[in-house]
């Protein structure tokens, strides 16, 4: 082993050292054919750095003497198996599909939904008060819930939603899937989903235009959605087309009203 240590109190504190090391045969003339063993280091004053040295002879004794660990994995095994990616999301997404032991049933738009009060509790406070408050009681019969005031296909999306963390119906473009996201976001106040709104919200937010952004505002208003609103306003401020837009929009409306 050597060691090179700092005496003298280094200028500005530290000091950076790069220095060799090479064993030396006393038995032969020269410095032998040792490689050398170049180290390098930062000291504040008295640190020590040190490097060590061993021969070549007794390395190889050693790894005779050692032999190859018992679980050692030869060379050209290849990199070890990827951990596969979680499918959870999945699986629970099957398990809304199949239905199998579910145990509550919503009456939607004349739609029955059958669905589990387990996972449903678990992901929304709504549902866990609405089928585990103090007022309810565990019961072996699947109750039945009716849903008011909502479209089947957008309680549907919702439940899916609730079993996967996943919201594939805001994934595609079109007038279409922002309806959809309007009405998920009219109804995630009912329910606590707070991640599923801010994804509606998103959404919403990407299709803002003259012809929507009056409704738009509105829901945002109605919803507490503050970064919806703010995008609201900054459309119809960015150029005064849009307001010129919008005011035509709007006294065009109103001459419809008048006339029905």
């Amino acid at each position: 082993m050597s060691r090179l240590r700092l005496m003298s109190k280094a200028a500005g504190g530290r000091v950076a050292a790069s220095f060799a090391c090479r064993l030396v045969d006393p038995n032969q003339s020269g410095l032998g054919d040792s490689p050398d063993q170049i180290s390098s280091a930062s000291f504040h004053r008295y640190d020590f750095h040190d490097v060590y040295l061993v021969r070549r002879s007794e390395l190889e004794v050693r790894a005779v003497l050692l032999g190859e660990p018992k679980n050692a994995v030869a060379s050209d095994a290849g990199p070890p198996p990827s951990v596969p990616s979680s499918d959870l999301h999945r699986q629970f997404g099957e398990l809304l599909r199949s239905q199998k032991g579910a145990d509550v049933t919503f009456h939607v738009s004349g739609e029955s939904v059958p669905a589990h009060r387990s996972v449903l509790a678990t992901r929304s406070p709504v549902f866990m008060a609405q089928l585990y408050g103090h007022t309810k009681e565990a019961s072996t019969s699947a109750p039945c819930m009716e849903v008011k005031d909502m479209e089947a296909e957008v309680f549907r999306a919702m439940l899916r939603f609730i079993y996967t963390d996943t919201a594939p119906e805001l994934e595609r473009s079109g007038w279409q899937v922002t309806a959809m996201a309007q009405h998920l976001l009219e109804t995630m106040d009912r329910y606590g989903l707070e991640r599923l709104k801010r994804m509606c919200e998103e959404k919403v937010s990407m299709d803002i235009s003259v012809s929507n952004v009056t409704t738009t505002l509105a829901l945002a208003e109605q919803h507490g959605c503050a970064k919806l609103k703010a995008n609201c306003i900054e459309f119809i401020l960015a150029a005064p087309k849009n307001l010129f837009a919008l005011a035509a929009t709007e006294g065009k409306e109103e001459k419809e009203e008048m006339k029905s």
